[in-house]
């Protein structure tokens, strides 16, 4: 089941490091992961570039970003240079994590139907277990209301008086 409060499905998927990433191996982090449709495109793009752009902001409150697409990783690597992305973006060509967690659907565009992936955003916590969902992003603003959303969540947990 995908819901909040309910453990993010396991996955594990190809890095633009050369490594595979696996959920189980980030546990005692916070973790963003943005499901995006294509690399280079102008809404993906934002996105990325917005996301690159607070990472520091995530990395404070010891949280780790991946965007994950379709897109095979030669692909990803191209597109990660060419905007100087910081983070590691994620390959599932197969589509196994995209329909684990749901984002993989029918579409419209331009009065046509197709499958493709819905733009969400997942924010798992550090034992694994999902403290928010974005589904059908609109890419404008996105990336600061995570990260806000983030900020609220650690500050409930931060010990008081300090």
């Amino acid at each position: 089941m995908i819901k909040e409060n309910f453990k993010a499905p396991s996955f594990n998927l190809l890095s633009t490091n050369g490594k595979i990433i696996k959920l189980k191996d980030l546990y005692g982090k916070f973790v963003v992961i943005y499901f995006y449709p294509k690399n280079d495109t102008p809404g993906c793009t934002l996105e990325t570039n917005d996301f690159n752009k607070l990472l520091s902001n995530f990395k404070k409150l010891k949280c780790e970003i991946f965007g994950v697409s379709k897109d095979n990783i030669k692909s990803h690597l191209k597109f990660r240079k060419k905007y100087k992305i910081s983070f590691d973006l994620l390959s599932d060509e197969e589509l196994s994590i995209l329909k684990k967690y749901k984002v993989w659907g029918k579409k419209k565009f331009m009065g046509k139907e197709f499958l493709g992936i819905i733009r969400s955003t997942f924010l798992i916590g550090k034992k694994g277990e999902i403290l928010k969902i974005w589904k059908n992003v609109k890419v404008k603003g996105h990336a600061k209301e995570v990260l806000e959303t983030l900020k609220k969540i650690t500050a409930k947990k931060a010990p008081k008086g300090l």
